[in-house]
């Protein structure tokens, strides 16, 4: 049975989807079989796991619409033990039909349900916001990964995103499920500046042990990598940010075991 994970946090440029799908091509590397889902309007997780947007018709967000189900939409990426959920960049009125669902905050949640016996992990990239689709995934998932900038105001709207898991956490218990913060990951620490040296000091202070030993670091290869569009860890295996991520599958995995 699937550990589902959601990298969530709505303030954009923290690292959600270098994280989302690095972590799932080093999980993928420990023969972990891997369900990617791309819920960001960009589908930036969906090219930089090398799938052509023009290559699909029916996305995730089709599932929302009740346009699709679960078959219709899983790409079978290039990545060995990668399947992905892909998103599409022109989606409208998603929003919109969710409310007016009854069963609006667990549509993925039910989508899942069958899906997470195929699998090792799913990987939930959630978009930079806290609306429905957000709740979606928090909701179906068992834990979330929060992605947090080693840079100034990196605590900035963090309050909003940890008031909406306690919301969701009440949900859950309705179906004696739980939602745990699984970790928090501090990205983008550029060694140069003591400043980001402060910043992590002050997340480690308010998170405790949430916080993941591995800190990734600040790397040009990233952002190279997804031009050619694969995971960095992929592209160039033994580059600082590889390692890092590397370092952190197997600190998720060893988190799982521990937690039972």
């Amino acid at each position: 049975m699937a550990l589902v994970l959601s990298i969530a946090n709505q303030k954009g440029g923290v690292g959600k989807t270098t994280t989302a799908i690095n972590l799932a091509s080093s999980l993928a590397n420990l023969r972990n079989k891997i369900l990617l889902i791309d819920l960001d309007y960009q589908a930036n997780a969906t090219s930089c796991m090398g799938i052509n947007r023009g290559s699909y018709t029916k996305s995730v967000f089709d599932v929302f619409k009740k346009a699709a189900n679960f078959e219709d939409i899983l790409i079978k990426s290039n990545h060995r033990n990668i399947d992905v959920l892909p998103a599409k960049t022109m989606v409208e009125g998603v929003e919109e039909i969710i409310i007016a669902d009854s069963n609006r905050d667990f549509i993925l949640h039910d989508l899942l349900k069958k899906a997470k016996e195929s699998y090792d992990y799913i990987l939930v990239d959630c978009p930079p916001s806290l609306g429905y689709i957000t709740t979606n995934a928090l909701i179906a998932s068992d834990g979330v990964i929060i992605p947090v900038q080693c840079e100034f105001l990196a605590m900035d709207g963090l309050t909003q995103l940890l008031n909406t898991i306690r919301t969701v956490q009440n949900k859950k218990k309705v179906n004696k499920e739980e939602l745990t913060i699984f970790g928090v990951l501090l990205t983008m620490l550029d060694k140069r500046v003591n400043s980001g040296f402060q910043i992590v000091n002050e997340i480690k202070t308010y998170f405790k042990e949430k916080v993941f030993k591995t800190i990734i670091p600040r790397n040009i290869t990233c952002s190279n990598a997804t031009f050619y569009g694969m995971p960095v860890t992929q592209y160039s295996p033994k580059c600082k940010s590889s390692i890092s991520y590397k370092k952190l599958a197997k600190e998720v995995v060893n988190r799982y075991e521990q937690q039972g």
